[in-house]
């Protein structure tokens, strides 16, 4: 895990930007295949993120969990909706799934700027 969620996904840049340059084709697909996922629905861009995140989490993917938290927040996503989403994220990808909870929370925490979350929890 990370803790410095900004400094991690900006190092993912280089790679990425490798990837698009050598694989444009194949990129230009993945993008399009985003863009139309994304696009508002029945569902807004926000409630697409949380399943996002959800799947990110329940995948064990930390890197996609840096990009979707980041986007939630952009399209308004509440600590507390994140919250939310984990728990359908640990329902469904069990014990694995609570670490990595516990990532996508620290990771909206420290991208969101807020740093409100109560010691407790």
């Amino acid at each position: 895990m990370t803790s410095d969620w900004n400094a991690f996904l900006d190092s993912l840049s280089p790679g990425l930007k490798a990837l698009r340059g050598g694989q444009a084709e194949v990129m230009t697909g993945f993008s399009a295949i985003a863009k139309a996922a994304l696009k508002p629905g029945a569902l807004d861009g926000k409630n697409k993120e949380l399943i996002a995140l959800g799947i990110c989490v329940a995948m064990r993917c930390d890197d996609c969990i840096g990009f979707h938290v980041k986007a939630a927040i952009e399209k308004g996503a509440s600590r507390e909706e994140i919250l939310e989403a984990m728990g359908m994220a640990i329902y469904m990808g069990a014990g694995p799934s609570v670490m990595y909870a516990a990532h996508a929370v620290a990771a909206f925490d420290q991208l969101s700027g807020a740093r409100n979350a109560v010691a407790a929890e």
